[in-house]
Parts: C-alpha cells; sequence; structure tokens
C-alpha cells in the first residue's frame, strides 16, 4: 500500500497493492497498521455507498463538531472527478481545494481527515462510490458548501445536483467551526 501525503495537510491519495490472475482482481482498501503509521484514524462507525449517474455532481459534504468525521473514499465502478476543500481555521491550506480521479481501473482511494468537505462529479455512466466515516451520520450535524462557490472549474456548469446540495452556502459565507491541528 503507498500512501501519499496531498497539497492539503491530513489528506492522503493511496495506492493499494492490486493483485490480478486469471480469475480478476484482489484489492486490500484497508489495513490498520499501514493507517496507524501514518497517523490515520483507524476506528471507522460506519460504511456505505452511492450509486450515481453520467454528470451527478453530490458534495461538497461534511458534518460539523462534535459528529464531524474523517472518510475513507473510492471508486468501485466507474470514474470520478472527487473535490476536497480545507475548511480549517489555521490550515496552511485554509480555502484551498485539491482534484483527483477516483475510478475503478486505478483502484485508488482518498483518505480525507475532519475539517475538509468533499464532494465528486460523475465522469463514466455510472459510478459506485464506496465510503467509511470515523463518526456516524447525524442530520443536525451535515452540511455541505455550495459547489461552485470554491473557484474549481467543473466539467460541468448544469449537473445533475439535488436541491439540498443546490442551497448549501456559498464559501464565502461560510463561519467555519474547523480549526487546524499542525500535529495530526
Amino acid at each position: 500500500m503507498n500512501i501519499k501525503s496531498c497539497k492539503i495537510p491530513g489528506c492522503f491519495e493511496i495506492q493499494p497493492d492490486v493483485h490480478c490472475d486469471h480469475r480478476g482482481i484482489f484489492v486490500k482498501t484497508f489495513h490498520e497498521e499501514s493507517f496507524s503509521n501514518y497517523g490515520l484514524s483507524t476506528s471507522f462507525a460506519e460504511e456505505y455507498y452511492s450509486g450515481s449517474h453520467k454528470r451527478v455532481l453530490r458534495g461538497l459534504h461534511f458534518q460539523i463538531p462534535p459528529f464531524d468525521h474523517s472518510k475513507m473514499v473510492y471508486c468501485v465502478q466507474g470514474t470520478v472527478m472527487d473535490v476536497v476543500i480545507d475548511l480549517r481555521l489555521g490550515s496552511p491550506a485554509y480555502g484551498q481545494y485539491e482534484t483527483f480521479q477516483l475510478s475503478a481501473d486505478k483502484h485508488n482511494i482518498l483518505y480525507i481527515p475532519n475539517g475538509l468537505a468533499h464532494g465528486f462529479y460523475v465522469q463514466s455512466e455510472y459510478a459506485l462510490m464506496l465510503y467509511k466515516v470515523t463518526t456516524v451520520y447525524s442530520p443536525e450535524h451535515d452540511c455541505g458548501i455550495l459547489w461552485n462557490s470554491i473557484g474549481f472549474s467543473w466539467p460541468d456548469d448544469d449537473p445533475v445536483i439535488s436541491a439540498r446540495d443546490r442551497d448549501f452556502v456559498d464559501l464565502k459565507e461560510f463561519r467555519s467551526p474547523f480549526r487546524y491541528e499542525a500535529d495530526r
């Protein structure tokens, strides 16, 4: 497993070992010791997946304290443009975004620390995304940032998006409850 740091502190792109033979592939997506060696949380409280059609945009999502969480996301079918933005006050990357192409072909995984908003845009006909999170879903703490307010040029000006995601607050209006912790 190759764990590579990103420009946003605490965010990592993970390339797991992929074993191929005449039957297909085998991919280990999580290894506690490898994650612990990088200081990543290994205590996941929930796991879920979403399936989305081409041109769907989901995000930019996060939960606020005390139910904020780190998450691990990967695409097991299709291809997505994945975007994270740092919302942690005091972070050297505060307000900056980073993009990744996650795909079933690449087998790559994104580890997203607390205090980052996350979203993705489906580039393939269909995409199946899997998520592991360190806290359980809490509707009262579930929040988001408006997808087109972060300065990123999405591949689509009019994506398929939920009414909820369309009504999120603009990044300029968001008052962050997150604080950057340099030792993480």
